[in-house]
């Protein structure tokens, strides 16, 4: 049973970070994650609380199957989807790019591989990995055997660990890296840019059928350094700035228009100091994360 006497924090509030944190890794959007977050408060406030005797348990298991729900859908329709789909970046405070785990959990490069994972697989795995519940605790969110969780948590985890390769870029040095890559961009020295782009790099676009985008994945620095000189040689671009933010706990770029962010560029450093898997966000639907 819970029991408020007044002076204590609605769970609700006390817990929101976690809620809005569980529905965004779930489901790679921060518009989605916020729909989610208001549903399961409306959720929340129609319960009777004296039912309730875990309330974070209750929140994370109504937010967990309300995202599952919305994730199960949501593929369904990325199947029409016009070019690359990337997750919605979001800005994160400096502090969660000096906390590695914490920074490595919300990085876009995970949240892309996450993408490749079953909404029940992708549902285990930011519950045990991310934020640490254990497989008895999942199994009562899921509803369904710990023994099967476990089974999902181990087949999850081999998944990802096969797809996502971790580069260990200190700060200071992707700090220099960036630098150097955003003076080459604005000189227009092609040689200069493929010079800092890994010979293997892939940059992927995405537009979403709203903005002009590559709508296959690039390979190859000739290639891509060319198609991003040309993207900033166009007479639109003429007025754009460009600036470093922390993006989903990494440095990242962000190109503006009028102060306002019409595009977000995530990339790997490799252990040689070149850039590789570069995402580029132009879809103006899934820019809202940007701004907060």
């Amino acid at each position: 049973m819970t029991i408020m006497d007044g002076t204590e924090q609605d769970p609700f509030t006390e817990h929101r970070r976690l809620l809005f944190a569980t529905a965004y890794r779930m489901l790679g959007s921060v518009a989605d994650a916020e729909d989610i977050v208001q549903d399961a408060w409306l959720a929340w406030h129609k319960e009777d609380r004296t039912e309730v005797r875990h309330p974070k348990a209750y929140l994370v298991r109504t937010v967990t199957n309300l995202a599952l729900n919305r994730l199960t859908s949501a593929q369904a329709t990325r199947v029409s989807y016009v070019g690359p789909w990337l997750p919605e970046p979001l800005l994160t405070t400096p502090d969660v790019a000096d906390a590695g785990e914490t920074a490595e959990d919300v990085s876009f490069a995970l949240l892309v591989v996450l993408e490749t994972l079953t909404p029940v697989e992708r549902a285990v795995f930011v519950l045990r990995e991310a934020f640490g519940f254990s497989h008895g605790e999942i199994a009562g969110f899921l509803e369904r055997p710990e023994p099967t969780v476990r089974q999902i948590a181990r087949r999850a985890r081999e998944h990802v660990q096969a797809r996502h390769t971790r580069f260990d870029t200190d700060k200071a040095r992707r700090e220099q890296v960036t630098a150097r890559f955003m003076s080459a961009c604005a000189g227009g020295d092609l040689n200069a840019v493929m010079e800092l782009l890994a010979p293997e790099v892939t940059a992927w676009s995405d537009g979403g059928g709203k903005v002009t985008a590559a709508i296959r994945p690039l390979h190859g620095a000739g290639s891509v350094a060319r198609w991003l000189l040309g993207v900033m040689a166009k007479p639109e671009m003429a007025t754009a700035t460009v600036a470093t933010a922390v993006v989903n706990g990494e440095l990242a770029i962000l190109c503006l228009m009028g102060g306002a962010p019409i595009g977000a560029l995530t990339f790997d450093i490799d252990d040689s100091g070149l850039l590789c898997n570069l995402r580029f966000q132009v879809n103006p639907d899934k820019l809202g994360g940007l701004t907060n």
